[in-house]
């Protein structure tokens, strides 16, 4: 595996606080063919004891066929004291607000042109969960409640999801996974994986994923499942993984590999991270139909030192002879695993092209499986727009980091 080191941008009251009035996005008027059934779910709302805060998502997903002409995500935030906690979405560019900033009712997000989330993809909407104080004196839970706004919304009993926010007073690390729907080819040119346009049937394609600690205690490596949709294989093998005889699921353990905390991710340029990004290569078989490939799924679970080891927070290069790594249970394993699709094109739109020699993921061979820490921009303030582009290309990466890799 590479570590290529970026550490997270850690939570801030700046990042969190910044002043500034939510701009509210005019809503389009609905259009023909648009209609479709949008489904909501919320993770990531228990907060560990020694973490100043995480990030929570809202996730969309569109069950339909069709791409919708607007979207919105509501939160009743009325009965959180915000004299206590915070509950904002991550960037307030593109929301509006009921109530005061010192005591908000609710708040609204509206989703952009291009983070409208087409048949099978899923997008998120990141919300952050933050002490003012520091830390409480005693745990504090209050109820929240998110909800769709969409005209061309045909299936009302999936729209609403209730949660509890809960600012814990247990500690334990807390893993948080995403993946990028897979919607673009790929080409190994140069010892990189370039862009090669829209992806058809038979192409070479990248799942791309990102995983990071957001508890208050280091792991000392973690495991990875994944499993692809029907239709769709791994084109290599990996070191630290296990496949099925079909190479549509993998498991992936890599117990030399610690998490810190996100809040002591503090130093660039060395091996101590808080998160990495992954990815593997995908192969669309020949004679799948043009559409959304549904059922992909990437879970992430924590490897603690066995008991009486300390929890390590500087680089682990070899474990010791007399450690074993044991599974431990995850402080809020509601984020912990995330669905994607991988979503082929009709033939005949732009697809095939060679990509250009300055993008891409460095690979060493078929055994480049983890790449280091990446920022996560929807921790700082003036971040990227909501869902400015569809599944979370922007919210992951800071801008001007990273290329784009599909």
């Amino acid at each position: 595996m590479i570590f290529r080191n970026r550490p997270l941008v850690r939570l801030g009251a700046a990042a969190l606080l910044a002043s500034g009035a939510f701009t509210a996005l005019g809503t389009p008027a609905q259009a023909a063919g648009t209609e479709t059934d949008l489904s909501l779910d919320v993770v990531g709302t228990r907060v560990a004891d020694g973490a100043q805060g995480k990030l929570a998502f809202a996730k969309v997903t569109n069950k339909g066929e069709n791409t919708p002409s607007e979207l919105a995500v509501r939160a009743d935030v009325s009965k959180v004291d915000f004299s206590k906690v915070v509950a904002y979405p991550a960037v307030t560019d593109g929301c509006e607000l009921e109530g005061t900033e010192a005591k908000p009712v609710a708040w609204t997000c509206y989703a952009t042109k291009d983070g409208l989330p087409g048949a099978g993809e899923t997008i998120d909407l990141p919300v952050v969960l933050f002490k003012l104080a520091g830390t409480l004196d005693k745990a504090y839970s209050a109820p929240v409640s998110f909800s769709i706004v969409s005209k061309d919304d045909t299936n009302k009993d999936n729209n609403t999801k209730a949660a509890t926010l809960e600012f814990t007073k247990e500690s334990g690390a807390d893993l948080v996974v995403l993946a990028d729907d897979v919607k673009t080819a790929v080409t190994v040119k140069n010892g990189k994986i370039q862009a090669a346009g829209d992806l058809h049937a038979g192409d070479t394609a990248q799942l791309v994923y990102t995983a990071w600690n957001q508890g208050d205690k280091a792991t000392a490596g973690l495991k990875i499942s994944v499993k692809l949709p029907k239709g769709v294989t791994f084109t290599e093998a990996e070191d630290d993984c296990e496949y099925n005889a079909d190479k549509t699921s993998l498991v992936c353990t890599y117990a030399d590999a610690p998490f810190v905390p996100q809040d002591q991710d503090e130093k660039d340029g060395d091996n101590i991270v808080s998160g990495g990004r992954f990815y593997h290569l995908l192969t669309v078989a020949k004679d799948v139909k043009a559409g959304a490939l549904s059922g992909g799924t990437v879970e992430v679970e924590p490897i603690l030192p066995a008991k009486g080891v300390a929890p390590q927070s500087t680089e682990i290069k070899n474990l010791p002879e007399n450690m074993t790594p044991v599974q431990a249970g995850d402080l809020d394993a509601s984020d912990n695993t995330d669905g994607y699709a991988v979503v082929v094109a009709a033939e005949g739109g732009a697809g095939g092209g060679g990509g250009n020699d300055d993008g891409g993921l460095p690979v060493t061979g078929a055994k480049a499986g983890l790449l280091g820490g990446v920022g996560v921009a929807v921790l700082a303030a003036g971040g990227a727009m909501f869902m400015v582009a569809r599944r979370r290309r922007v919210v992951l990466v800071t801008p001007g980091d990273e290329k784009p890799t599909a």
